[in-house]
């Protein structure tokens, strides 16, 4: 039998180590916190209100989270010009024939669970195969939808230049109702893609 050598490839850099799990905390704080600010739970105290302040903390840490997860999302796209080649942007262009042979191979092995009648090592992924790129690239187009909801929300308590930059989110979309609804969905989205994620991960 024919023998192969491989030799170990630095896939993943430190910044996007760092990018990976500074978003997972701050998806699942999101994820909490959105929860309890959608349907916030009844508190029975006995203490003078001026005293109470559980929920507005849960909002202070959903706004700090939000913050995170934006500038994280502006780091990590920073990354796609200065990173290697694994992350590069060039690695998520999808206008190339070899990306959707890659597409359609992976969709048959690990997807629909074929075999291969000749095994062919030059068809294995180094870093992200092309069904990953592509989830990836709608996972970064629903991110950039939870930043514009999220923030066009927030547009109104805040007296920072940043977040009135997206006052104009609320009034586009005919108020804040339907905002909060595709604002709600996308982290539906993202909770599914993190079950998926974890799942193939594990796999």
């Amino acid at each position: 039998m024919k023998t192969r050598s491989f030799k170990r490839v630095m896939v993943w850099e430190l910044p996007i180590r760092i990018f990976h799990w500074l978003n997972v905390l701050s998806i699942i704080v999101l994820s909490v916190t959105g929860f309890l600010i959608a349907d916030p739970p009844a508190l029975m105290s006995n203490q003078e209100a001026t005293y109470i302040h559980f929920f507005g903390y849960i909002r202070f840490i959903h706004f700090v989270a939000a913050y995170v997860f934006f500038f994280v999302m502006i780091m990590r796209i920073y990354w796609l010009f200065v990173g290697n080649r694994f992350a590069s942007w060039r690695a998520f262009w999808p206008f190339r024939k070899v990306f959707w042979r890659n597409f359609w191979h992976v969709m048959k092995i690990d997807v629909l669970l074929q075999n291969e009648k000749v095994e062919d090592v030059t068809k294995i992924s180094i870093g992200h195969n092309s069904v990953a790129k592509l989830s990836y690239i709608a996972m970064f187009l629903i991110a950039v939808v939870m930043v514009i909801t999220g923030f066009g929300l927030y547009a109104d308590l805040s007296t920072w230049w940043l977040p009135k930059l997206f006052d104009w989110v609320v009034p586009f979309f005919g108020g804040d109702y339907l905002v909060r609804t595709i604002h709600h969905v996308c982290m539906w989205l993202f909770i599914f893609f993190t079950m998926v994620h974890v799942y193939l991960v594990m796999y």
